[in-house]
């Protein structure tokens, strides 16, 4: 297997699988929305061709999958412009229908997801998650007749992540008090390289083949402590205010309006549910799982945050 698309391949975890790709051999054609925006990032690489063009469109899909081998799709998006789940139905599940009409035209069979832990179309709370659930019921039904891993990452952190660096932008603007929802939630951070190497081991795995693999980081932490750590590496002196449920959906409807949402609806009904592994599927590759404490003081001081409406 030779020759790889990657949809969202300019993204945070794009970036780093798409030059690990790159190392390993692999044939790698980059499908995205500006390829000029990211011609230093990815242009250089070996073997790696980067393609402007409309994802959404299915005579492009057509086009761009002919003589692959395999697809990879990392799109993803946090939040949505609206409260009323299109955005996310866009994307996260009408671009994998046609995904798998283009897979079928050009004979692919081998395809692999980015998707969350707590993905569910029926019992999730809210659209990210449902919406995840429902792309993860669309890819692995038998009769597609593809080899399917989805992969359910708990938060992401590294360089360029959109969780530590949103906080850490956050804290910036904050004199003394920050007041902080869902405090009580628990995650379990995963390294983005850990995860780079989950993807890479199981490529040509075949026990790997319609899995769903939950990962997630070595530690379990609340989101207060997460925040409080954040504070603490940036050298940052404030008094978090853990929001009852009440104002934390209050905070999260006034966060609805402000552009980027930093905070949203769909957010604090994502967090209604604790994003944590009850068996971390990296051990099933022999992973030892990255704490954030090795990595985070690296970068947190070095990055400005500017929106979720990106790909992953």
């Amino acid at each position: 297997m030779k020759k790889i698309v990657v949809l969202g391949g300019t993204g945070f975890v794009g970036s780093s699988l798409c030059n690990r790709l790159s190392k390993e051999g692999y044939q790698i054609k980059i499908l995205t929305r500006n390829r000029e925006y990211n011609r230093e990032n990815l242009i250089l690489l070996p073997n790696v061709d980067l393609i402007e063009t409309d994802v959404g469109n299915l005579n492009n899909l057509n086009q761009h999958l002919i003589g692959c081998d395999m697809v990879i799709n990392l799109i993803g998006i946090l939040n949505e412009r609206g409260n009323v789940g299109d955005g996310f139905k866009k994307v996260h599940v009408e671009l994998i229908k046609k995904l798998i009409k283009a897979c079928e035209k050009n004979g692919i069979r081998r395809f692999m997801y980015l998707s969350a832990l707590n993905a569910d179309s029926k019992n999730a709370k809210s659209f990210y998650l449902k919406t995840k659930g429902k792309a993860e019921e669309l890819l692995h039904s038998n009769k597609i007749g593809m080899k399917v891993t989805s992969f359910r990452p708990s938060v992401i952190f590294g360089k360029s992540d959109s969780f530590f660096n949103r906080f850490a932008n956050l804290l910036k603007m904050t004199p003394i008090f920050f007041p902080l929802a869902c405090y009580k939630t628990k995650f379990a951070p995963i390294y983005v390289l850990d995860l780079v190497e989950m993807v890479i081991k199981a490529i040509n795995d075949s026990s790997s083949y319609d899995r769903k693999f939950n990962l997630c980081g070595p530690k379990i932490y609340t989101l207060k402590d997460l925040v409080a750590y954040t504070a603490k590496t940036m050298d940052k002196k404030c008094i978090i205010i853990p929001l009852n449920n009440f104002f934390s959906l209050m905070q999260a409807k006034i966060f609805d309006f402000i552009p980027g949402k930093p905070f949203s609806t769909d957010n604090y009904l994502s967090a209604q549910t604790d994003s944590i592994c009850k068996s971390n599927d990296l051990k099933l590759y022999n992973i030892n799982p990255t704490p954030i404490e090795d990595i985070v003081p690296k970068y947190i001081n070095n990055y400005n945050y500017d929106s979720f409406y990106s790909d992953l």
